[in-house]
């Protein structure tokens, strides 16, 4: 049995490619750029990819390959991220210590398992073995824009800000800006999910996306763009990191408790020199783009803009009905931007996809009869549906074959190492 996508490529070839494109977006890198670990959410690159080879190792090689060896019985603690039916794990918080294996030893590694990989794609495979390879190219997927926003994070902390690679993060148009206008929504019960018997073969989604539901939803209306950096500027202008009315509790609680060097005053990666703004991309340094979407804030700075603005976030149910008749196109990481851009020209709502995540209002939960993945894949999502907020849309490190309208993505409200944004909801 050969399984083909929509376009027509076989899973060997989609499983290559996939493969090859977490080498690709490695390859700018030293070797020392490789080890680097600049905050405990932040992996290494060498880690992330042997953790994504350890994956199809465990749950694809392992059980169903009769004659299987492992490549080393010491990776299947060091490369473990959190799945704790499968074992013990080297903290997370530890794994920039991990000199040992060398980068040469982890693409011996990958090689090793992508030649045992591709004899088992070589054959039949009943469904569930074709569950799991897919699942595991999403989950590389996954790997392929935290490998951005990681490496992200420690050039971007580095006193010398250098540039992720000359290649990458090609000019976009320069934009104009537009004026923030609201399109209007009537309410009613909508179905937002998938239907778990929609997903077989290719055609994929996690298990935090479904069922499919019924949910109940006001009228409401939401911004046709992203709000911008200039926007997000004048908020910072007008005094709103010092604002408490303008702040959770928690929020304004996290504020008072960081020290003063690193207490938040403006998003992720800005800085000012000689009164002029600046940001750090994965190109080097810009000047601040006012039209640019503003990128790199937590759920608490959006939260705070909103109520400056006299507006709130969406739920993520108001997402998804807004959502879902927009064409699934945008400026993610195969533009080869790297980085958010102007609003395009047209009408109506844009930038729904790619650019930056949209934080929402929404608590990340189950949805009504939610059955996670069976065994230990049971781990990847629901064991985290408690105290984070989901995010909407895919950002310019998202791979366009990855996303979907009812994919949820998930973070806590203080995270914005991740290419996050705001669209605003008008207040009710």
């Amino acid at each position: 049995m050969i399984n083909v996508n929509s376009s027509g490529e076989s899973l060997g070839a989609r499983y290559l490619a996939v493969r090859q494109q977490s080498l690709d977006i490695c390859e700018p890198l030293e070797i020392e750029d490789h080890l680097v670990q600049p905050m405990d959410d932040a992996s290494p690159p060498k880690w992330h990819l042997a953790h994504v080879t350890w994956f199809f190792e465990t749950f694809l090689l392992k059980p169903f390959v009769s004659d299987y060896k492992v490549y080393d019985d010491a990776y299947e603690v060091l490369f473990n991220s959190y799945y704790n039916g499968v074992g013990e794990q080297h903290p997370r918080s530890k794994r920039g210590l991990l000199s040992r294996p060398t980068l040469v030893d982890i693409l011996d590694y990958r090689r090793y398992v992508d030649e045992h990989m591709r004899r088992l794609l070589e054959g039949d495979l009943d469904q569930d073995r074709l569950f799991r390879v897919v699942l595991g190219l999403h989950h590389e997927q996954q790997h392929q824009e935290l490998l951005y926003t990681d490496i992200k994070y420690n050039f971007g902390n580095n006193p010398l800000l250098p540039p992720y690679s000359e290649i990458h993060g090609r000019d976009r148009p320069a934009g104009e800006g537009r004026s923030l206008d609201f399109v209007a929504y009537e309410g009613g019960i909508y179905e937002i999910g998938v239907n778990p018997e929609s997903i077989s073969g290719l055609n994929f989604a996690f298990d935090n996306e479904s069922p499919r539901h019924e949910v109940l939803v006001g009228d409401f209306a939401i911004a046709d763009r992203p709000a911008t950096n200039g926007e997000f500027l004048a908020f910072m202008n007008d005094g709103g990191y010092e604002r408490p009315e303008l702040w959770l509790s928690d929020a304004w609680g996290l504020l008072k408790r960081q020290r003063p060097e690193a207490r938040w005053g403006c998003p992720l990666y800005w800085f000012e020199r000689d009164g002029e703004w600046f940001e750090y991309t994965l190109r080097g340094v810009e000047p601040l783009a006012m039209s640019n979407p503003v990128c790199h804030v937590s759920a608490y700075e959006a939260d705070a803009f909103a109520r400056w603005k006299g507006m709130r976030l969406p739920t993520e149910q108001e997402w998804e009905v807004m959502a879902s008749d927009i064409e699934i196109d945008g400026n993610f990481a195969e533009s080869g931007t790297l980085h958010p851009g102007p609003v395009p020209a047209g009408r109506g709502v844009q930038q729904v996809f790619g650019d930056v995540w949209e934080w929402t209002a929404s608590s990340y939960s189950a949805y009504p009869g939610f059955k996670p993945f069976a065994g230990a894949l049971g781990e990847y999502n629901g064991k985290f549906m408690a105290n984070q907020l989901v995010l909407r849309g895919g950002s310019c490190a998202t791979p366009r074959s990855h996303i979907r309208r009812t994919y949820r993505n998930f973070f806590y409200p203080k995270d914005r190492w991740q290419f996050s944004g705001i669209r605003l909801a008008a207040a009710e």
